[in-house]
């Protein structure tokens, strides 16, 4: 009996003490949110509703974007807003700037992964950060170094399907340009030879494995209520989580101490063309605190921005023709190699038609589906709804490509020509297409990352047309920081002949 009563007891108050957090949950949500005041944006449900539309997320939010273009999520101890509305992301990125940060909540969330890298920082941190990179990526030694690796790494993918072409192989397109960016970033990034497009390096096909587990891991905390404490706990997602963390820490700090080993003996002062090798001189000035753990956070953020945005964008009839126009005095090259050595500025400067496809891509597919701030002060939009201090507002990029108050009743369709004028390619405002952000936070690798599309897509298209392995397949994305297809993108390729 004295056992039963001691387990009963135990029960009873674990159960008691499940219910008391439940409602002191409850509470934290629901309290202090002026749910009824039509002077805040509208409520549609909490935080935790996503959880139910997780896999379509961002169709969802799409769904809803149609009905309220600004819209309402309660969270703990704060609502969390979302927006497809143009003139409030140009308010928070922009006009008041320095009101919105990234806040806690979000930085709770993502920096064990992205540290206090560029992407996760407010303050001196991302100016320092900013500043160095935008210094870097305005350089002529990147941009001819970056382009002379994009070609090299464009022609051995195109040598790769071709054995494949020859032999009839299905082949997985995500996984394939997605080895290839990851080569090319690393040896941007870092100044080293991954080689995973060639499978030699074991390692390299870990972190890249890990990378994006860790990614979709991170991501899926925005809906799991019990995150911290199986994190604690060391348990389930979280587990795995720290795992993945352990891999990638292992690996890019591998990297960084044999630089900096190099560096110091002298044997890299002629080779500063990869952005690490230019951080670990700035860290020089501040060894302490650019530390190896600081390092590791500034490039793994660079590098998740250089990698997914061209492999996601890159996975057309009249951009083939474009091609062949541009690159018809080659047409007695046969050599891959000597082919994308001639792909030059003025070649990609030409092709209107491929920098509109690729722009069409990412405002359909954005390479970061949905991104936001966190109000320093109260505030009042610009579409009259009010924000507590420590409210979110999240702009949805993916939901804005498929508005139709936005682009169009067309505005679901691929078509390239909405970019072009008179057969000349024609921007929009940033704060339209948010795929490479706006503001003074706007990326600073845009170009960087349209040269690298645009020499991987001309050498593609140049020697292969590609089908799809089954087009019954219905391709979904993965939810995540950045947009994955889920699974693999199974594609034939066809070589095509010269004529």
């Amino acid at each position: 009996m004295g056992i039963l009563f001691t387990i009963f007891t135990f029960a009873t108050t674990v159960l008691l003490f499940i219910i008391i957090t439940f409602l002191y949950f409850i509470f934290q949500i629901y309290s202090g949110k002026s749910i009824k005041n039509p002077n805040y944006a509208p409520v549609n449900g909490t935080v935790f509703r996503q959880l139910f539309h997780f896999n379509r997320l961002y169709d969802y939010q799409t769904e809803v974007a149609r009905k309220q273009k600004t819209f309402r999520l309660l969270a703990p101890g704060q609502s969390e807003l979302y927006t497809t509305d143009i003139r409030n992301i140009e308010h928070v990125l922009k006009t008041k700037f320095d009101k919105y940060r990234k806040g806690k909540y979000d930085q709770d969330i993502v920096t064990d992964l992205f540290g206090n890298g560029i992407f996760a920082v407010d303050g001196d941190k991302w100016r320092q950060q900013r500043k160095l990179a935008s210094f870097t990526f305005s350089t002529r030694v990147l941009r001819d170094f970056s382009c002379s690796v994009f070609r090299r790494n464009a022609a051995k993918l195109v040598r790769n399907i071709t054995e494949m072409a020859i032999v009839d192989q299905i082949f997985d397109m995500q996984d394939t340009l997605m080895r290839c960016t990851l080569d090319s970033i690393f040896k941007v990034g870092f100044g080293v030879e991954l080689n995973c497009m060639e499978g030699s390096s074991k390692e390299g096909t870990e972190f890249m494995k890990a990378f994006d587990d860790s990614n979709a891991l991170v991501y899926w905390r925005y809906v799991d209520p019990m995150w911290k404490l199986k994190r604690y706990l060391n348990i389930g997602s979280e587990a795995s989580l720290t795992k993945n963390i352990k891999i990638i820490d292992a690996f890019v700090t591998n990297l960084i101490r044999t630089k900096r080993k190099l560096l110091a003996e002298e044997r890299l002062w002629n080779d500063k063309e990869d952005i690490l090798s230019r951080f670990l001189v700035e860290s020089r000035k501040n060894s302490e605190e650019m530390n190896d753990k600081y390092l590791r956070d500034v490039i793994l953020n660079f590098m998740i921005a250089g990698k997914d945005t061209s492999a996601n964008t890159l996975s057309w009839k009249k951009v083939a023709q474009e091609v062949r126009d541009v690159t018809s005095s080659q047409d007695d090259v046969v050599n891959v190699e000597e082919f994308t050595a001639n792909i030059t500025d003025t070649t990609l400067e030409q092709m209107y038609y491929l920098h509109a496809a690729l722009t069409e891509t990412l405002r359909l597919y954005p390479a970061v589906p949905v991104d936001g701030r966190c109000a320093e002060v109260d505030d009042i939009l610009p579409d009259g709804f009010r924000m507590k201090k420590g409210d979110g507002l999240y702009y949805m990029a993916y939901a804005m490509g498929r508005m139709p108050y936005i682009w169009g009743e067309d505005a679901e369709d691929f078509r390239p020509e909405r970019w072009l004028n008179n057969g000349v390619f024609q921007p929009e405002s940033p704060f339209k297409f948010i795929a490479f952000h706006a503001g003074p936070r706007i990326c600073p690798g845009k170009d960087f990352a349209y040269r690298q599309m645009k020499i991987l897509a001309i050498a593609l298209l140049r020697f292969f047309r590609f089908k799809l392995a089954d087009d019954t397949r219905k391709i979904t994305y993965r939810t995540m920081f950045t947009l994955h297809i889920n699974g693999s993108l199974h594609l034939r390729a066809i070589r095509r002949t010269r004529s």
